[in-house]
């Protein structure tokens, strides 16, 4: 299995940035997603973005633009960088690993960013 641990949340103001980090130990695969989702009081998880281990991209439209993330795979790390966040951009970040053989799904026990005034 995996573990993962995250980092980086916090309180920002609107327009403000964070950056959010994840460190993954354990059994990795050398093929893999790992990405952020993010869960807001009431709502259910949702998807933010993704990046495989050929590095291809993916992004919520409701981020693109405004997030970047990105991974080093010697590292085993993950970063969310984010930017002009806004208040609905409130919620617990999840840290998100997902192999394909076998198939099997990590997370992290997830890091809290509020954005307010």
């Amino acid at each position: 299995q995996v573990q993962l641990v995250e980092s980086g949340g916090g309180l920002v103001q609107p327009g403000g940035s964070l950056r959010l980090s994840c460190a993954a130990s354990g059994r990795l695969f050398s093929i893999n997603d790992m990405g952020w989702y993010r869960q807001a009081p009431g709502k259910q998880r949702e998807f933010v973005a993704s990046v495989n281990s050929d590095g291809w991209l993916k992004y919520a439209d409701s981020v693109k633009g405004r997030f970047t993330i990105s991974r080093d795979n010697a590292k085993n790390t993950l970063s969310l960088q984010m930017n002009s966040l806004k208040l609905e951009d409130t919620a617990v970040y999840y840290c998100n690993y997902m192999n394909r053989d076998p198939p099997f799904a990590s997370w992290g026990q997830g890091t809290q960013v509020t954005v307010s005034s």
